[in-house]
């Protein structure tokens, strides 16, 4: 495992949750700088199955491979890269067929195996086991008898494409005496950044040093002359994919797949008949150029770039208007930042705390707030703003040096070079978010999944809250932005407001002093319309009595229609829900209820109780899909005390069941795993970090 924090749990799962659970998981640490190491520690405190290593240096998939090895006690060996997983039911499939292979044991064992890709698009492998010489050289979709792994001394070359070597080399050895499993156990799943294989460059000219080193070891030319045509089909996989092969290295990666092809053809050997032929017959004459001939012969693919460069060229006439054009062509204001929130509604959340913090800080660079045009006679006064689409928007955009936002900036912007990116996310993530929410409809409805990952490729900076939210940015917005897990700036409010504070925002709200304030701040749901409270307000206010006051805070996207603006107060309730401040509501109250809004990780800050009240946990789970269970009672995912129907609610307060020895433990836990950098200095740290 290498940077693989994303995804490195369900990697792990996938293994520990198998029906056949005769095995040992060795967990190779190749020096990860991310929290790798952590994660697959905590896996192998917890389940004794479990070992992990660790190495002094970052060595390589290769190295890594060959530690884990070394060190393993099992009949067999499977390898597994750390962002890939194994199928339900795999493991069970693999010892029965081993069973049923017959006597003497299979040296190696094929397994089927597929792909999924960024978007969840499942892929079939295609690949034939009629030679297997022809699966896909990996180490992962095969099984080794240990015995005869060590006994040849097959150990992975450094570098990428070190499964070349090993997995040639054990087909071979092992024609004799493999079986197959025609049955998909391994599930590749392709990363969009950071991995080998997605990312174009010169480092995969390393396929062809790999081959030169099997055909030298193979000794036998009858096996030279078999893997021969499995070695031109991979190398032209390579050669023809733009995700590894860079345009203006083409030239040179040809030259040395034709050298290959030349040097090591067998005197008998046939082209093959159809599509590949003329490619191979480029290849024979050294020729670059009909090689490219022949590509562009492909009218499929001439017909994808044709589509591909319209589609560009008519998106970048729609956002370069002139003013903006011209304004692209002037240098950028390095004392100018352009700050944004929840789609231009205003000045808040974490970006509003890096504002001021910036202005004591840096006091040099301008904040500018982007603003919709229905949302300015909310802003502060004084504010420095821009309305959103205006010709001021777009001059600010082309120029500022820095730009922070917890959402995203409008009219599809293009970043220039030398512009600074930080986005801030507005929430720890319990429902799912980015590339998962294609998995779920009623919450992907309307997204432009395309328009996702082009937004996060803008991004230099993610920032994190936590762990948990580190892992999952990453898998959801795959690209090359750097994480910081440095908290939440909005957070800061909570370790620095003294009682005096807390008391003039709780008489700004109405709040008589000894009143204990319970605040009931349910967030969206994605399959109705409208803020439906799933409680009687008037009834539950009742129940808490006079010595209590309920404040209502409805999610900001039903701001305009939660309707309870005209009542604003019904005996000891308060509409909440037009207050500037969610942080300030946190701070005045005594309690939180809530469903699964992203608010209930900010409030653990405070170490106060909090209440999980979702009465259509099933429903919401399966519209949107989740990332954890608060109803589950487990110590780290549930924040406190639990109610799934408004009579269990009341019973709660009724009988003070809200706050107890049992709910503050489950308090603790939830506060040590979502708010383990939340000490009141984060948007000091963001500002310096960012900022410089």
């Amino acid at each position: 495992m290498y940077r693989v924090q994303g995804y490195l749990r369900e990697c792990l799962e996938s293994v520990l949750n198998q029906s056949c659970g005769d095995f040992e998981l060795i967990v190779v640490d190749d020096h990860s700088p991310d929290a790798c190491g952590a994660i697959a520690a905590e896996y192998a405190e917890r389940d004794a199955r479990v070992r992990l290593l660790s190495t002094a240096a970052h060595a390589g998939t290769g190295a890594a491979r060959n530690a884990g090895a070394g060190q393993a006690c099992g009949r067999h060996l499977l390898f597994l890269d750390g962002d890939d997983i194994l199928l339900p039911g795999a493991l069970e499939a693999v010892a029965d067929r081993l069973a049923t292979a017959g006597e003497p044991e299979p040296d190696l064992l094929l397994l089927g195996h597929d792909s999924i890709d960024w978007w969840g698009d499942v892929h079939p492998a295609g690949v034939s086991f009629d030679d297997p010489l022809g699966a896909t050289p990996a180490a992962w979709n095969r099984v080794f008898r240990r015995d005869f792994f060590v006994r040849h001394g097959l150990r992975f070359p450094d570098g990428p494409y070190g499964d070349v070597l090993p997995v040639h080399q054990a087909t071979l050895l092992a024609a004799d005496n493999t079986a197959v499993l025609d049955e998909v156990c391994v599930r590749w799943r392709e990363r969009r950044s950071g991995s080998v294989s997605t990312t174009p460059g010169r480092h995969h000219f390393a396929i062809t040093e790999q081959y030169a080193y099997l055909l030298a070891a193979t000794p036998d030319a009858a096996d030279r002359a078999r893997l021969f045509p499995y070695m031109i089909r991979h190398l032209l996989a390579v050669l023809t994919d733009p995700g590894r092969i860079a345009a203006p290295d083409r030239a040179d990666f040809f030259r040395a797949v034709s050298d290959h092809y030349r040097t090591h053809r067998p005197d008998d050997y046939q082209p093959p008949a159809g599509e590949a032929g003329p490619r191979h017959r480029a290849l024979a004459a050294g020729s670059y150029a009909a090689f490219r001939a022949v590509r562009a012969a492909d009218s499929g693919l001439a017909h994808g770039r044709a589509v591909l460069g319209a589609g560009k060229k008519a998106l970048r006439r729609q956002v370069l208007r002139t003013a903006y054009r011209a304004d692209l062509h002037r240098p950028l204001d390095p004392d100018l930042a352009v700050y944004g929130a929840y789609w231009n509604r205003g000045v808040s959340c974490n970006p509003a705390a890096i504002h001021r913090k910036a202005r004591e800080l840096a006091p040099h660079i301008r904040g500018v707030w982007v603003v919709g045009s229905r949302y300015r006679d909310r802003l502060p006064e004084g504010t420095d703003h821009v309305i959103e689409g205006s010709r001021g928007y777009w001059q600010v955009m082309a120029r500022a040096t820095y730009l922070v936002n917890n959402s995203g900036f409008p009219g599809g912007f293009t970043k220039r070079p030398g512009q600074i990116y930080l986005q801030t996310h507005h929430g720890t993530p319990l429902k799912t978010m980015g590339l998962d929410q294609r998995r779920y409809p009623a919450g992907g409805h309307g997204i432009s999944f395309a328009k996702v990952l082009d937004h996060a490729d803008q991004w230099d900076y993610s920032l994190s809250a936590n762990q948990h939210s580190t892992e999952v940015w990453e898998r959801v917005y795959p690209s090359t932005y750097e994480a910081l897990n440095l908290g939440y700036p909005r957070n800061d409010v909570y370790f620095t407001s003294a009682a005096d504070d807390i008391a003039r925002i709780r008489a700004g709200l109405g709040i008589e002093p000894g009143q204990r304030a319970v605040l009931y701040a349910p967030t969206h749901r994605d399959y109705q319309q409208g803020f439906h409270p799933r409680l009687d307000l008037a009834r539950f206010a009742d129940l808490l009595g006079p010595s209590c006051v309920l404040l209502v805070r409805a999610h900001y996207y039903y701001r305009e229609a939660a309707h309870l603006a005209p009542r604003p107060r019904t005996g000891h309730v308060i509409d909440v829900t037009d207050h500037p401040s969610t942080e300030e509501l946190a701070l005045a109250a005594d309690v939180l209820i809530t469903d699964y809004s992203s608010l209930m990780f900010d409030y653990a800050c405070l170490d106060r109780p909090v209440v999980v009240y979702a009465p259509d946990w099933q429903a919401y789970r399966l519209s949107r899909g989740t990332y954890l269970d608060p109803l589950s009672g487990r110590l780290g995912d549930t924040p406190g005390a639990i109610a799934t129907s408004e009579p269990e609610l009341r019973d709660l307060f009724r009988h003070d069941g809200w706050d107890t020895d049992a709910t503050a433990k489950l308090r603790e836990a939830f506060r040590a795993r979502f708010c383990p950098y939340e000490d009141g200095r984060a948007a000091e740290r963001v500002v310096r970090r960012v900022f410089g």
